[in-house]
């Protein structure tokens, strides 16, 4: 006779994988029938109903911060962390577990199956129970305070911070925005200084204001040469070239200036010293704000160059938010308020704001400017992307970018050397310009392919539309002939009042 013996198979159960800013734990379901359950959250409302679905089997606590963290970006990249390949290998591999591991991403669950062939599992229902694991974590996990756990939070998330920014002092856009701020004022101050020099000396030596253009020169001429008198017993060729120097030693003989006193020139020296050390900062601050917008922005730097490229920078905030904008946006930076006047006013609105002194634009023609600056604001928002969110510091972005613009103006400019040569295709047909001694007559009802019924139809319109311009001519008409009248009328009336006037002013000579 055949025997059975039955065997109880026990329910497959599931291992949960929660990664926690304490460390790893590896949890046991202990009710299946929660997974498939509507509302998973209602059984983690407390800790007693938490403890009842799920239990502790292992838990693997960082040591410090650092250790967290590496944990912590390895899992965002989805990959596999070290203790978190050897926290499995102890305590499900080793114990031969066969179940299956929730995990809360389902890249890094493919790659826990490739390396270590435990199967994973990832849905909404998982989402759902470790979202309330999450809420119970310090009353699953036992010596684990809250306060401590806050912490531990509080310290990764810093970190975690910090790591996705990706910190550089190399890529500190606020250099950039402060440079270019300052650059501007000292360009200010250095023309104030320059101008007041100009005037003080030019009650000395009135001509060597056309003479010597450059703000710097004329404040070293002035600390050299001091009085006027002195001009021709002095060199200059180290300050100014040799055409220059000889019109001021020739304008210094014949100067109608007036004279000065010592002390008025050693103010006046002292001033010029002020603008000399002023611009020599100013070439470092340039040589360093160049330095840097090399290193932050290369391919913005290559497009529109550094002063233009920082001032970009600094209008938008950072360079991250440069990075959002649109390239209608970058076009037209710095022209704000022209064109709000302009929605305002409804008239055009501007082509151009901040990258209108960019080099390419100002090669082009003024009537392609409009056209260069939209080409060189998309092709700059590209490369704008590429330096905020790129990891590159090569400009090759930049430098194709740059090529595809400079060959749009040179094909622009083509267009217009193609057409002034006069090589078109064909040649002009004068007989077309000639004006017929023999006009035919044209038969209007013939240009039509309309049928009889609707061309009636046509023409009743047409008609109609004839009549109404009349009726309104018609009633201008009506209204000048009022308006006609009633100055007639006006006129009469006032007529008729002086000659009333006028017997009146008799009458009263006669009595």
């Amino acid at each position: 006779p055949l025997s059975f013996r039955w065997r109880i198979v026990p329910a497959p159960t599931m291992l949960v994988l929660f990664e926690s800013p304490a460390g790893y734990a590896l949890f046991k379901v202990l009710e299946n029938r929660v997974l498939k359950a509507d509302d998973i959250g209602v059984h983690f409302e407390t800790a007693e109903d938490a403890q009842k679905v799920v239990a502790l089997k292992a838990f693997s606590k960082f040591e410090n911060t650092t250790e967290a963290l590496a944990a912590a970006t390895a899992l965002v990249e989805s990959k596999l962390h070290k203790g978190l390949k050897t926290f499995l290998k102890n305590n499900v591999i080793s114990k031969e577990l066969r179940d299956k591991l929730a995990v809360a991403d389902s890249k890094l669950g493919s790659v826990i199956k490739e390396k270590l062939g435990i199967p994973c599992v990832f849905d909404t229902s998982v989402a759902e129970l470790l979202r309330g694991i999450r809420l119970q974590i310090t009353n699953l996990i036992a010596g684990l305070p809250d306060s401590e756990y806050d912490a531990m939070v509080l310290g990764l998330s810093h970190s975690m911070s910090r790591y996705k920014l990706k910190f550089s002092p190399d890529k500190v856009d606020v250099m950039i925005i402060q440079a270019i701020g300052l650059l501007d004022d000292l360009d200010k101050e250095i023309n104030t200084y320059s101008m007041r020099v100009r005037e003080w000396f030019g009650w000395h030596f009135p001509e060597m204001s056309k003479i010597v253009q450059e703000n710097i020169h004329y404040a070293r001429v002035v600390m050299r040469m001091r009085t006027r008198d002195k001009a021709c017993d002095l060199d200059f060729s180290d300050i100014l070239p040799e055409e220059i120097e000889a019109q001021l030693k020739e304008a210094a003989l014949i100067s109608m200036g007036t004279e000065i006193s010592e002390e008025d020139i050693d103010n006046i020296c002292d001033l010029c010293q002020q603008v000399e050390s002023m611009t020599e900062y100013r070439l470092q601050l340039f040589e360093y704000l160049k330095n840097r917008m090399q290193a932050i922005a290369p391919n913005l730097t290559t497009m529109v160059g550094e002063l233009v490229g920082a001032r970009l920078v600094a209008h938008a905030g950072s360079l991250i938010n440069l990075a959002k904008y649109p390239a209608s946006t970058v076009q037209i930076l710095g022209a704000e308020k022209a064109l709000f006047r302009a929605l305002k006013t409804k008239h055009e609105t501007p082509k151009y704001g901040l990258i209108y002194h960019a080099t390419l634009i100002g090669q082009a023609a003024p009537k392609f400017k409009g056209k260069i600056s939209r080409v060189l604001a998309a092709k700059t928002a590209l490369s704008i992307r590429v330096d905020a969110l790129g990891d590159k510091d090569a400009p090759m972005v930049g430098i194709e970018n740059r090529a595809k613009v400079e060959a749009r103006l040179r094909q622009l400019e083509g267009k217009v050397i193609h057409q002034i040569s006069g090589m078109m295709k064909g040649k002009a047909n004068a007989a077309v310009y000639e004006r017929a001694e023999t006009a035919g007559s044209f038969n209007v009802a013939s240009d039509s392919t309309l049928g009889q019924g609707k061309r009636k139809l046509v023409e009743e319109v047409t008609t109609a539309a004839e009549v109404v311009p009349e009726k309104k001519k018609a009633k201008k008409e009506e209204k000048e002939k009022e308006k006609k009248d009633k100055e007639k009328k006006k006129k009469e009336a006032g007529e008729k009042q002086e000659e009333k006037k006028e017997k009146k002013e008799k009458k009263e000579k006669k009595e």
